[in-house]
């Protein structure tokens, strides 16, 4: 067989360096894939059945054991939710301590992307614990800045992990200054190391990859967005997020027990580099200036400077954290009070991997009658089978088995999927017959 005629199958049973498990088969021929599977076979969750029959203020702490990583996009999203359904406003001030949570976990879970799962791909290391040996500055700086991120967790969430702080209309309590001082200091003392981060991952490695993919983020008219109550994408969407099942689907393959997801059909992009590529331009001009100096344009059609566009949220967290603790916004009831109906409700926040989609339904007495959780790696999967046919073409089938497995896990590591979030289930279809 001549190699132009090899066929090459190539099987990775365990993905290493992702939160959860999963598995890639690939079957080439003749210089073309014909087989490509992203399996992710962990088992079935069922959060959302769960979630059925429980009262409304059990919610928020439920759906934070979804992740460990980002338990606090779950919760806001939930919280939005829920108080879109009980038609509650909640007061600026509560939103701002909000915010501050939400930037303690894209710090956290970011800084921990960076160092940890991604950057040492590209610089050929097999581990961080082999990085540290000839990147030790860059290890501690990285591990700095996601202990602070964990702490400004656990400032509002009494922990970092499953934070029990959140509730609906607000919080439990919010901390005084003399428990957020010693933290706004090390913020302030961040910001050299953030700045820093940004030019150190632009001037990483990255493979020249450019594709044609749709990116949908959320848009918050105030600012650079992690709440919003509208979904946008680089072809022109424009909606309230009570709008996204009219437009996004959830579908079945048969090798994954997660769902693929679709907008009007297609694979999209959710993340860091769909939300740099639509709202750049309402970033801080401190953090657009530091883009500038990377030299690196956004909006972007390389997938691979998804590491620059989380180490951008980076500095731009650090700087938001900074502003709110500085600000410090006074709140006299740090929860309004709630009078739930019978209703329905949708929520949507940008939680590190993504736009994160939540809907319930309650009874009269705010028992949650059902839910329905969208989380972005599951709408990220289709995008990611996409780009691994499209990356691994550019990058060469006739290269050797190594060398494409070590590709293609890149690849998927670049996004960073968070494959334990998966919800909700596959249809389960039985037939039965009698003789």
């Amino acid at each position: 067989m001549t190699e132009s005629k090899r066929e090459v199958r190539i099987k990775v049973p365990v993905l290493t360096r992702v939160e959860g498990e999963g598995a890639l088969d690939i079957a080439i021929h003749d210089q073309e894939i014909t087989e490509l599977r992203l399996r992710i076979f962990e088992p079935p969750r069922l959060f959302e059945k769960f979630l059925e029959g429980r009262d409304y203020q059990e919610v928020p702490d439920l759906v934070a054991r979804i992740c460990g990583i980002c338990p606090v996009a779950y919760q806001m999203s939930a919280a939005q939710a829920l108080e879109n359904a009980f038609a509650v406003e909640v007061p600026a001030a509560v939103h701002e301590w909000r915010r501050l949570f939400y930037c303690g976990e894209w710090l956290q879970s970011h800084a921990l992307h960076i160092h940890l799962l991604a950057a040492p791909d590209f610089l050929g290391f097999n581990s961080v614990t082999e990085m540290a040996g000839k990147y030790p500055a860059e290890v501690r700086r990285g591990l700095r800045l996601q202990a602070l991120g964990n702490d400004i967790m656990e400032l509002l969430g009494a922990r970092s992990v499953h934070p029990v702080g959140a509730r609906i209309g607000g919080f439990h309590s919010l901390p005084t200054a003399n428990k957020y001082a010693p933290l706004l200091q090390r913020l302030r003392d961040a910001h050299e190391d953030a700045r820093a981060l940004v030019l150190w991952t632009a001037g990483l490695p990255l493979p020249d990859d450019e594709q044609d993919f749709c990116s949908v983020a959320l848009h918050d008219r105030t600012g650079y967005g992690m709440y919003g109550d509208r979904l946008i994408s680089s072809e022109g969407l424009n909606i309230a997020i009570e709008e996204y099942p009219q437009h996004f689907s959830e579908f079945q393959v048969p090798y994954s027990t997660a769902l693929h997801g679709g907008l009007h059909g297609r694979p999209y992009l959710v993340g860091p580099l769909a939300r740099l590529n639509l709202n750049a331009a309402r970033l801080p001009r401190s953090v657009q200036e530091v883009i500038e100096a990377t030299g690196i344009r956004f909006p972007s059609r390389n997938m691979f400077h998804s590491i620059v566009a989380r180490a951008v949220e980076v500095l731009f967290a650090v700087q938001e954290a900074t502003r709110i603790l500085e600000a410090a916004p006074a709140v006299d009831v740090p929860c309004v009070e709630i009078r739930p109906r019978a209703a329905a409700g949708s929520g949507c926040t940008e939680a590190p991997r993504g736009i994160l989609w939540h809907r319930y339904e309650t009874q009269g007495d705010g028992r949650i009658r059902s839910a329905r959780i969208v989380p972005p790696t599951s709408q990220n999967q289709a995008r990611i089978e996409q780009d691994l046919r499209n990356a691994l073409q550019a990058f060469g089938l006739d290269r050797d088995e190594p060398a494409l497995r070590l590709h293609a896990e890149t690849v998927i590591r670049n996004y960073d999927p968070c494959i334990s979030c998966a919800t909700h289930f596959l249809r389960l279809n039985i037939k039965r017959s009698t003789t």
